[in-house]
């Protein structure tokens, strides 16, 4: 049984004064514990299936089933509570969050809006989640903008898995790091797939390294599906223009998803 099933969705915006296609007829699925990647150029689509696929904008078209339900079809409380379940990183966490509030009120909020925890039981919980994407548990005190761009990260990550989530969008969540933070974060999700059998939507133009976490992966073009399949092997031989083009620019990288 699939874990996010996505049927002929589309997004149409205008430019110009006339109408394009930035997601055109996209459909996909993502079982328990799998990553699928989303790649393609600037402009071919991915963070708009992002934010469909988590209902921060809503689609024209196509069908969104998530574990087992109709997504599309919740409101209110009921969406709220199953957004627990679904959760995302984006690239900059920095401009995702309040940047003067401090790490514990990053983490406290998801544990108080989903009613996690007791209040008196937080701060226990906020330092087991610090201590598990392996940061000091000292750092709950320091403001957001006080901290590095990895240790950042690694708090949204914190906060991601915070509500227990089955699927985390992870949206060129580690595009902005030098090479060796970037590491480190592909071992930590890598680690907390094995161990919390979370899925990921990875989203990147980066195949290099789509190939170290991936299992699957979707090559778009203007918001269409290019080509698609098993992530090491469409990279070793993609059959579309623009996965060429994608391969050709992508580095190397040594690790590679178990």
């Amino acid at each position: 049984m699939s874990l996010l099933a996505v049927s002929n969705l589309a997004k149409h915006y205008h430019r110009d004064g006339k109408p394009f296609a930035a997601v055109d007829d996209v459909s996909f699925e993502i079982g328990p514990a799998e990553t699928l990647a989303l790649a393609g150029p600037s402009g071919s689509g991915k963070s708009t299936i992002a934010r469909l696929v988590l209902r921060l904008i809503e689609p024209d078209a196509g069908r969104i089933g998530f574990e087992g339900g109709d997504f599309l079809t919740l409101s209110g409380a009921t969406l709220r509570a199953r957004r627990a379940r679904l959760q995302m990183v984006f690239q900059d966490p920095l401009a995702a969050f309040n940047p003067r509030a401090t790490v514990a009120r990053v983490l406290d909020d998801p544990l108080r809006i989903h009613n996690i925890v007791p209040r008196a039981e937080r701060p226990r919980r906020i330092a087991a989640l610090l201590e598990r994407v392996g940061l000091d548990t000292g750092l709950a005190a320091r403001a957001i903008h006080e901290i590095s761009g990895g240790q950042r990260q690694r708090v949204a990550i914190a906060r991601a898995i915070a509500t227990r989530p089955s699927l985390i969008v992870l949206d060129e969540a580690v595009s902005a790091l030098d090479v060796s933070v970037r590491s480190q974060i592909l071992e930590l999700l890598l680690d907390l797939q094995r161990q919390e059998r979370i899925a990921y939507l990875f989203i990147s133009h980066d195949l290099g390294v789509i190939r170290a976490v991936a299992h699957r992966v979707i090559i778009l073009d203007a918001g269409r599906i290019a080509e698609s399949g098993d992530a090491r092997a469409v990279i070793a031989n993609p059959q579309s223009p623009v996965g060429k083009a994608l391969v050709e620019a992508a580095p190397r990288l040594n690790r590679n998803r178990p």
